[in-house]
């Protein structure tokens, strides 16, 4: 079982800068990707980001050159800082992460954290 748990949402200014952090426990031995989606009120889930664990890193084109990806593998943490932030990148922010498929020794399971609130508004 893998846990994901964000922090570091808040209210931030338009044109400002902020970091999430998102810690995985339980067994993290399988994880391959981790990442963030977000969903704002009404509106579908998207990609923001994902980084394998080698520093592949892929994202959702509302957040390219904005946005950057990193995690540190011996703390089993993503984060995500986000810059140039805009009223719209407004939502709820979820870590998630994706096991290695191999079927004796890893589950190739998903996993959501329980989100956090980025509210960007001055």
């Amino acid at each position: 079982q893998v846990q994901l748990v964000e922090s570091g949402g808040g209210l931030v200014q338009p044109g400002g800068s902020h970091r999430l952090s998102c810690v995985a426990t339980g067994n993290t031995f399988c994880i391959s990707i981790m990442g963030w989606h977000r969903q704002a009120p009404g509106k579908e889930r998207e990609l923001v980001a994902t980084i394998s664990e080698n520093g592949f890193t892929v994202y959702g084109d509302s957040v390219k050159g904005r946005f950057t990806i990193s995690r540190d593998n011996a703390k089993k943490t993503a984060y995500l800082h986000v810059n140039s932030l805009k009223p719209e990148d407004t939502a709820v922010y979820y870590c998630t992460a994706e096991d290695y498929c191999d079927e004796r020794l890893c589950p190739c399971d998903e996993y959501w954290g329980q989100g956090t609130q980025v509210t960007v508004s001055s």
